[in-house]
């Protein structure tokens, strides 16, 4: 197995690709890219993509020329397409362990490390700093439950108007 540069331009995605790939993902894909460069290659056959279809993505974002590639034109059109589904399936099918997971973030936070760069959200980044807060919200967090507006509708069989609350 060896891995070749390819010409960005000259990489064509499969056009049955079943995975996709929102503007954000793709940011933080190339964020990824940026801060620790291209360490997971596009696998192709020949110039088609079989895997890797996001990193294109956000090398195009990030105006890269080529990248690197692995050649699997070893395998069969039957093995390529269930790659190409296996390849994103399986990565979402493990978990995290949160106390280790706590615990390597905090440590990288601590270091003044780019947490963004992890692909977490500023919610679940601050979880695994600083804990899940289990204490009772407060009437202002929740707001006044007694105090709702009305929640008008109307019957779908007689067309009287009526509060949904006082049913």
């Amino acid at each position: 197995m060896q891995i070749k540069e390819i010409e960005v331009s000259k990489l064509i995605p499969y056009a049955n690709n079943s995975r996709t790939h929102d503007d954000a993902q793709v940011a933080q894909l190339a964020a990824s890219i940026k801060e620790f460069g291209f360490r997971n290659p596009i696998l192709v056959d020949g110039v088609g993509i079989i895997a890797g279809h996001g990193r294109l993505m956000a090398a195009r974002k990030l105006g890269l020329d080529k990248v690197p590639t692995i050649d699997c034109s070893d395998m069969t059109e039957t093995q390529k397409k269930a790659y190409i589904i296996a390849d994103n399936k399986l990565a979402l099918n493990s978990g995290w362990d949160n106390d280790l997971l706590s615990l390597e973030i905090s440590e990288l936070n601590t270091n003044g490390f780019n947490l963004e760069v992890l692909g977490f959200n500023a919610d679940e980044l601050s979880s695994f700093i600083n804990g899940v807060n289990f204490d009772a919200a407060t009437e202002d967090d929740q707001g006044k439950l007694d105090e709702l507006e009305p929640k008008w509708i109307n019957c779908p069989h007689c067309g009287k108007e009526f509060d949904a609350r006082q049913s």
